[in-house]
């Protein structure tokens, strides 16, 4: 049995919650095979921990009347490129959105193009197909979500002083004109900036989602920045 009877094998291995195999999904990245060994390294990009081992177990059940010893493995693009982030104290950063699947940051290189319209009409099209997803605003200059959306109320929090997001459309949604108010104009300088979009994914109570979409603000900056420390993002639209 060699490398392309092994993918065609996995190829019947479905990612949890998707009609696509993990294949086809360019999860699996390496199969080597010695004897009666085989060792499979997987790249899956989702940030939820359950679903990763899942497909672990999966990958291990599928060659286990094939191979005495099975060796599967998880690694990612950026693990010979980048060294985890470190705190102050030199401890990793604790994850953040770890029940989040997929994240989708929808971008652009100046306002007024259609950047928000295209993050909730998104945002509605694949909630229509079953999928739990989140809509978060991270445009704190000027939140546009709300008058997207149609949507005037302010959040409610839990006990653990952890905000609820607002639902509609059959997704939940976040943006800081649900806090501020979309009339309240905004100047905040960068540390700000960069600890209330954290605050976004930490201090929300976003549960388990396939997908989140990301509403950015106009051009690069803080917003930005932090986005690509905290997150592993899994694709974009410019």
């Amino acid at each position: 049995m060699n490398k392309q009877d092994i993918l065609d094998l996995l190829k019947t291995i479905h990612y949890p919650g998707f009609n696509r195999d993990i294949v086809s999904f360019g999860m699996v990245k390496d199969v080597l095979i010695e004897n009666d060994s085989i060792g499979v390294l997987l790249n899956i990009t989702s940030q939820n921990e359950k679903k990763k081992q899942k497909v672990i177990k999966l990958v291990e059940r599928k060659l286990s009347d094939l191979f005495k010893s099975i060796s599967v493995k998880l690694t990612s693009d950026t693990d010979q490129q980048t060294p985890p982030v470190k705190s102050q104290h030199n401890e990793s950063v604790i994850p953040i959105l770890e029940n989040v699947d997929h994240v989708l940051a929808i971008a652009s290189g100046k306002g007024g193009v259609g950047k928000s319209t295209i993050a909730a009409n998104l945002a509605c099209a694949i909630a229509q197909q079953g999928k739990k997803v989140g809509l978060l605003d991270l445009d704190i200059y000027g939140p546009s979500m709300p008058i997207v959306l149609g949507i005037n109320e302010q959040p409610l929090m839990t006990e653990n002083k952890k905000l609820i997001p607002l639902e509609k459309f059959g997704m939940k949604i976040m943006s800081f004109g649900f806090i501020s108010g979309n009339d309240t104009p905004v100047i905040w300088r960068g540390p700000l900036v960069s600890r209330m979009t954290e605050q976004f994914f930490r201090d929300v109570e976003w549960g388990e989602l396939d997908v989140m979409i990301l509403d950015l603000p106009p051009g690069t900056g803080d917003i930005q920045l932090t986005l690509t420390q905290k997150l592993q993002i899994s694709g974009a639209i410019i």
